[in-house]
């Protein structure tokens, strides 16, 4: 069961979920959260990335605002809609990063290397993973669903503009049933990520959409897209994580 932890930083403790395998570990993977916060369905990522034999651990983004967590339900009504987005409006992209190295710190005070330790996002931390991959600390990363790709987040530039700098091997997993992210602009981030000195993977789910990984959300979990996705996460750190 994922515990709860609190992470060092300049910023003062950034409240995280951790989790570690039994025996020793094969690597790290840091889990970077959706916009929801540190939901229960990412506390059971960490623990199965735990069971796979990694040690995991997820920060609060969110810590400044409170650490704050909005139910999935939430989206249906317009008030919390406007929390959620407020919430995510006060984040940076400087900060967002501070956070990420904090966390890299305390996992190197564990013993993990930048090149032992790998990196997944959801939602929007995916693409804080594709943007983490421009960035030296990590040896790979994984994202699933991650928007902001013709349209940057947190003042941070677009995908298309970050992916031609990825110096990580980096794998993304798109559904084709997700109105946030068009096909079309998967196709670009595609293309932009195939220019990188690194190794790049798009991968698209025909009757998938936004969220398709989340058994949490009934209307939006694809079962088939979500064990695929998984699967292919596994294997991209097996290969890449030393």
């Amino acid at each position: 069961m994922a515990e709860s932890i609190a992470i060092p930083s300049p910023a003062g403790q950034i409240p995280a979920f951790s989790s570690s395998p039994t025996g020793r570990a094969r690597g790290a993977v840091i889990v970077v959260q959706e916009a929801f916060g540190l939901t229960e369905h990412i506390a059971e990522i960490v623990d199965r990335l735990a069971a796979e034999g990694y040690r995991s651990i997820a920060p609060a983004l969110f810590h400044r605002q409170g650490s704050p967590v909005v139910e999935y339900e939430a989206l249906h009504v317009a008030e919390k809609t406007e929390r959620l987005l407020e919430i995510m409006g006060q984040l940076s992209g400087e900060e967002i990063a501070a956070d990420l190295d904090a966390t890299l710190e305390h996992l190197v005070a564990e013993g993990f290397s930048a090149e032992s330790t790998g990196m997944v996002g959801f939602c929007m931390g995916g693409a804080v993973v594709c943007a983490a991959c421009s960035r030296p600390g990590i040896a790979a990363g994984v994202t699933f669903y991650g928007g902001g790709v013709t349209t940057g987040r947190f003042g941070m530039p677009p995908l298309v503009e970050v992916a031609p700098a990825i110096v990580h091997p980096w794998l993304g997993l798109y559904g084709d049933e997700d109105p946030s992210i068009p096909v079309e602009q998967v196709e670009a981030l595609r293309d932009a990520a195939a220019t990188a000195t690194a190794p790049t993977e798009i991968i698209r789910y025909a009757a998938a959409g936004h969220g398709f990984n989340c058994d949490a959300r009934p209307d939006h979990f694809n079962a088939a897209a979500a064990a695929d996705g998984w699967s292919r996460m596994l294997a991209f750190f097996a290969e890449h994580l030393d």
